[in-house]
């Protein structure tokens, strides 16, 4: 069993390491990482200029890759021949917060699971809201758990699980709930504008913490009620409630342009 490990934290995050450090136990791994911190990244594939891949180690001693390249780009490049032994799983994580409701849009956590998944290879994205006194133990711990199972199982063709753990001991977690992508509001954000040295300006986005809507049966309510959630992702996002009542729009080619004809 070949397992490939990356996130979207860097190579130097300890949540990487705690991860592969339990995977070892159930094959051989292959860590390739961002060399720096690419969160929020999303599905970025570099190809407007050569990646740069180089051998390090990890805090505990073992031996890693790091690139200068995305999340997707260290799946790639794993997949493309990189890595000369087969890839059988990707693991993504442990991210440093968690990825729920719209998250998975901008996380390259889940990035590299779906380049992965468009790959065939099943993948997993694991994230939770670190914190020092808890650490990724419990994360990592979950994160084998449902490795365990994928390999045993398998997944259908271009599906990841999105895991998230609650910030808290394996004994005050719940259980495991698998559940729906749930709704993050964004609109709290606002444009913060400063003025440069020279008069110039620049923004930041900001505004306040994000909120989710907790209905029932999503990834936000079944952490916010100490539960794990595993939420199954598809590549395929078209919404097929919908394709019906497209059909019906008035939609014709025109025969003539208004603006060259």
């Amino acid at each position: 069993m070949n397992i490939l490990v990356t996130n979207d934290d860097g190579v130097t995050s300890p949540g990487l390491q705690a991860l592969a450090a339990l995977l070892r136990q159930i094959g051989d791994v292959t860590v390739l990482a961002p060399n720096r911190n690419r969160s929020v990244s999303s599905h970025i594939k570099t190809l407007h200029r050569p990646l740069r891949v180089h051998a390090v180690d990890l805090a505990d001693g073992s031996p890693a890759l790091t690139t200068d390249g995305s999340p997707a780009d260290c799946v790639a490049l794993a997949l493309l021949g990189l890595v000369e032994q087969p890839v059988d799983i990707v693991v993504s994580g442990i991210n440093t917060t968690h990825n729920l409701g719209h998250d998975v849009t901008y996380s390259g956590t889940v990035a590299a699971a779906m380049e992965a998944a468009i790959w065939r290879i099943p993948a997993i994205s694991i994230s939770t809201l670190y914190d020092a006194e808890i650490g990724y133990g419990p994360a990592a711990e979950i994160g084998l758990q449902v490795a365990k199972q994928v390999v045993a199982r398998g997944l259908p063709r271009y599906t990841v699980l999105n895991v998230n753990v609650p910030c808290t001991t394996l004994v005050k977690l719940k259980g495991f709930k698998v559940t729906g992508m749930g709704m993050r509001a964004y609109h709290q954000d606002e444009l913060v504008q400063w003025k440069d040295p020279y008069g110039g300006n620049y923004y930041l986005i900001g505004g306040q913490a994000l909120s989710g809507i907790s209905d029932n049966g999503t990834d936000i309510s079944a952490v916010a009620d100490n539960w794990v959630s595993v939420t199954p992702l598809r590549l395929d996002m078209t919404s097929e409630s919908f394709m019906e009542k497209l059909r019906d729009w008035d939609l014709e080619v025109p025969t003539e342009s208004g603006l060259y004809g």
